[in-house]
């Protein structure tokens, strides 16, 4: 359906003459439409600066979320270009209890409008389980049946309405159903950063151990048992171990550089306070790839396995530094902390050119080694603990 049809379709049901039942058997609703991304120079809007601090859209601006060819098909790059979203919807239209892709942080502005929110704290997100913590609940609205949600009945919601001109924040882990309470229009964001980094990586993992229970029986017959459990994880939860992994890695080196810059003599002036949330960011990240290191995703011959583009995107520290990706994505980075802390960097004005020898959008050294230090701090991330030995390299610099 093209949009204009979906528009159609919206006014006809406003102006026409249908019953309220076939009204309601008819309604559609326009989710998850890409718009940042069908349209990059229209700017809409702004991001509110409260969610400025954005990893997954700042990565997806400049990198593809998967590398191996047999996960990243048209479809799938498309789902996964970005996590900035445009919905759309008569009154009566709603979104079925869930929580957010990723377990990330959300938030949501109503463009126009009035919504209704149900929102579970995750402390008593099991209850909306069966007993095999395997179905949900899909609708708070129906006749749940006890016998197969036995909990059901202890849930104590959180009610809310949202009006126009109005911006609500779900937490990662909060279970909510939404309902239109009249046409709406609401900008939607998913995203993650070094505060709920762990919730990623946790539910990455309790997904991968259900994808790789289906599938035990076979492990004895199949070549390569761990690249089956990681394509199936990848497909149902949206990136696997490997994507996650260039993904902090290439967040890591982005801040290591940051905070290289930060401690240089040209920018003492700053205070110690400005290095901080790139302090912070990289021990989130230490703290996750430590609980990386004994996954078997890791073994050495697991990692034989792997393409040698997935492979190179998070060993090759060189390789990596050189990318025009991660060029993009240490300046979108550098430039949302000068959003988020301006007062503090006023004078690092993040720029389009780039030093010769530098990487960094706030480098002011015309001869800066910044490339030559990661290379002495390690040369090569083949593993979470390689990770792990960087960051606390980067960190007693500091």
């Amino acid at each position: 359906m093209s949009m204009q049809e979906f528009i159609d379709h919206w006014v006809g049901d406003a102006h026409g003459g249908s019953s309220a039942g076939d009204r309601e058997s008819s309604l559609l609703y326009l989710k998850d439409w890409h718009f940042v991304k069908e349209y990059p120079y229209y700017v809409a809007y702004t991001t509110p600066t409260f969610f400025v601090d954005d990893w997954l859209n700042m990565y997806l601006d400049s990198h593809r979320i998967h590398r191996d060819s047999d996960i990243a098909n048209h479809k799938n790059e498309i789902n996964c270009s970005d996590y900035q979203f445009v919905y759309m919807g008569e009154k009566g239209t709603w979104t079925p209890l869930h929580a957010d892709v990723f377990r990330s942080y959300s938030w949501s502005a109503n463009v126009c409008g009035r919504k209704q929110w149900l929102l579970l704290p995750p402390s008593q997100s099991h209850r909306v389980f069966d007993r095999y913590m395997r179905s949900s609940v899909y609708n708070l609205n129906d006749d749940v049946s006890e016998k197969l949600f036995p909990e059901f009945n202890k849930t104590e919601w959180l009610e809310c309405i949202q009006e126009q001109n109005e911006i609500i924040f779900v937490p990662s882990g909060w279970y909510h159903q939404v309902h239109n309470l009249e046409d709406t229009i609401s900008i939607n964001h998913n995203w993650f950063n070094a505060y709920n980094l762990h919730w990623v990586w946790n539910l990455l993992y309790e997904d991968y151990k259900v994808a790789k229970e289906y599938i035990e029986d076979i492990r004895e017959i199949c070549d390569d048992f761990e690249g089956l459990c990681q394509r199936n994880l990848a497909a149902n939860t949206g990136m696997n171990f490997y994507d996650f992994f260039i993904f902090i890695v290439r967040f890591a080196l982005a801040n290591v550089i940051e905070l290289y810059h930060l401690q240089q003599p040209e920018v003492a002036t700053f205070s110690t306070e400005t290095a901080l949330p790139f302090v912070y960011n990289l021990k989130s990240i230490r703290n996750v790839a430590s609980k990386m290191i004994t996954t078997e995703a890791f073994t050495t011959e697991n990692l034989r396995s792997i393409s040698e583009d997935n492979r190179n995107a998070f060993s090759n520290v060189k390789q990596i530094l050189e990318e025009e990706s991660f060029r993009r994505l240490l300046v979108t980075l550098s430039q949302a902390y000068e959003h988020i802390d301006r007062g503090q960097r006023h004078c690092l004005k993040s720029s389009t050119s780039y030093q010769k020898s530098c990487l960094s959008a706030i480098c002011l050294n015309s001869d800066c080694n910044v490339v030559d230090h990661i290379i002495s701090l390690i040369s090569e991330v083949c593993v979470p603990a390689d990770l792990v030995t960087l960051i606390d390299s980067a960190l007693s610099d500091g």
